[in-house]
Order: structure tokens, then C-alpha cells, then sequence
């Protein structure tokens, strides 16, 4: 770990993220480890921390795809085949627009803590030499 292991920091970082998921601030703390292991300036140390945010929101998008599945997958108790088709392409449509949403907020609270974490990392490092 250290300046040239862009990779290896960042995966560190999103376990870090993965691993604090229950705290608010994960993303920012895991950026920042990732960047402080990367020794570079604050601009790159960014890029690190973005990279580490990447990675921690995969196994987020997976579980929130898993459970978006299996609510869909409940059966409507409506009468008649045709009411039941119309219920269905109402409920994928809002659940659809809800999935969209709720990615895109997903996304941008990860990455962007782990980008200002990633700044911050570096800064702190070049700072405390």
C-alpha cells in the first residue's frame, strides 16, 4: 500500500466504507483512509477516494436490487386477469421510477463522501509530513 497501488488502497477504502455502513459518515472515512494510503496530493488523493466509492456502492446495489426483486415478485390478490396486468404494470412502473431514485441517491451519497474524504485524506497526509 502506497503511492502506485491505486487499486489495492481503494479496495481498502470501500471495506472500510462496507464495514462502517452503519454510521452516516462511512463513505467520507473510507475515502480517506484510501487517499492517506495512496500518498499523493489532495487532487489525486480525490480520485481515490472516488474509485473507493465506486467499489463500496457495489455490494449496496446488489442488495437493494435483491430486495426490489423480491418485492416485485409478491403477488397481487386483485380480481380478474385483466385488473391484474394493469395492477402490475402500475407497480413496475413505480417501482421502476422509486429503484431509479433511490440508485441515483445512493450513488451520489457514496461517491461523493468518498471523494471529499479521499481530498481530505490527502490533505491531512501531505500536511502531516
Amino acid at each position: 500500500m502506497g503511492v502506485g497501488d491505486t487499486w489495492i488502497n481503494a479496495i481498502v477504502g470501500a471495506v472500510i466504507t462496507v464495514g462502517l455502513s452503519f454510521t452516516s459518515f462511512s463513505p467520507l472515512l473510507g475515502g480517506g483512509v484510501a487517499s492517506y494510503l495512496q500518498s499523493e496530493p489532495p487532487a489525486r488523493g480525490a480520485n481515490v477516494g472516488t474509485i473507493s466509492g465506486v467499489i463500496a456502492a457495489m455490494p449496496l446495489f446488489v442488495i437493494m436490487t435483491l430486495g426490489f426483486a423480491l418485492l416485485a415478485a409478491v403477488p397481487s390478490e386483485s380480481g380478474g386477469f385483466h385488473a391484474e396486468i394493469e395492477l402490475v404494470l402500475i407497480f413496475g412502473l413505480i417501482l421502476s421510477v422509486m429503484f431509479g431514485m433511490i440508485l441515483s441517491m445512493m450513488l451520489l451519497w457514496s461517491v461523493g463522501l468518498s471523494t471529499v474524504g479521499g481530498y481530505v485524506g490527502a490533505y491531512i497526509h501531505m500536511e502531516s509530513r
